[in-house]
Formats: C-alpha cells, structure tokens, sequence
C-alpha cells in the first residue's frame, strides 16, 4: 500500500480472477476423496439485475449461449427474497467443467457488458451420501471462494465448512475473512 492510500485509509479493491472458476474440477478430486463429497452437477452465479433493455438484452444473450451448448444443459432463472437473481446451470454431475465453463461465460459476459457491479457470487453444490451439502461459493469481488454447508433452516455446519477450507487451501484462493462467508440462504442446489 502506497503513502497517499494510507494517508487516505483506502486500498484498491482486489481484482478477480474469474479464470479461478477453472480450478474448480480438480478441487472437486480432493473433496471427493477426503470427504467424500461430490459435485451435483448444479451451479449458479447469483447477481443484482439492472433495469433496462441493455440489461434485459444481455441475460437473454447468456441463456441463449448457455442453452447453445451440445449438451445443452438446463437452465433457470429466479429471485431469491433479498431481490437477488440467480442464473442455475443443471447438467451432468460428471462434467464439472462444462458447468465452470458455462459460469464462468455467464460472469464473464455480465462483466463486459458493463454490469460487473451487480455481481454477487458463483456457487458450485457438492453432496455426500450422508445428505451433507456445501456450497464451494466464489465471491466476485474479492475474488477468493468459501465453502458454505447448510445443516438446518437457519443453521450451518461450520466444521465441514472449514474442513473444505483446509482441504482447499492448496488448490483455491480461499477467504481469509471469515466475516466475510456470507450465507446464502435458500441459495439454489443447497
């Protein structure tokens, strides 16, 4: 951090590293084989829709390039209660990478259509036999992942959350900042 920053009490913002997204697949081995944990096969990017025709325009290009696909998975789009959309991308669980290839379309075209700001998160589901599901959660703005693992309504199992985090460590920028976690409550494929 440069003088005029601390002077200042400002840092510049971390840049993200959507390319992160493409790690995914071989993070996914190491949750397999340590806990057991698999990919659903879902996935989604959750953000903050804009009003007006550009906007309108751009969600209609993404699901028309997601739906392009030779697999062409299936595709959803809704609302959750904070007023957050969520894009989910469902296909077969074996093709981790075409699911981070379509997410990382998706947040990418958002970006360079200029509505980066309303980016969220990017959130790839893992299950295992037992019922227990994580959410391996990309935060856009920092660019770093968490895992969050629902075990109730209102409720989460912080210690598989941080056994993924220690899993990943290694392999994924993870999130320091535990504050930082978000729960993404009723957050879709959770």
């Amino acid at each position: 951090m440069g003088l005029w920053e601390t002077v200042r009490a400002r840092t510049r913002p971390k840049r993200n590293d959507l390319d992160a997204l493409f790690l995914v697949p071989s993070a996914a081995i190491t949750l397999q084989t340590t806990l057991g944990l698999v990919p659903t096969g879902s996935g989604s990017v959750c953000y903050r829709s804009a009003a007006g025709a550009a906007f309108a325009q751009t969600q209609d290009d993404v699901l028309a390039l997601l739906r392009d696909d030779a697999e062409a998975p299936d595709v959803t789009v809704s609302q959750d209660d904070f007023g957050f959309t969520w894009l989910v991308v469902t296909g077969d669980p074996a093709d981790l990478s075409g699911l981070c290839t379509g997410l990382h379309a998706v947040n990418t075209t958002l970006e360079l259509n200029g509505f980066a700001g309303g980016l969220l998160c990017s959130l790839v589901p893992f299950a295992d036999a037992a019922g227990r599901r994580v959410g391996l959660t990309y935060l856009y703005k920092q660019g770093t992942f968490y895992a969050f693992a629902p075990s109730g309504e209102q409720t989460r199992d912080t210690l598989l959350e941080l056994s993924v985090r220690d899993q990943l460590d290694k392999e994924l920028p993870m999130e320091p900042d535990l504050q930082r976690w978000l729960a993404v409550w009723k957050a879709p494929g959770l």
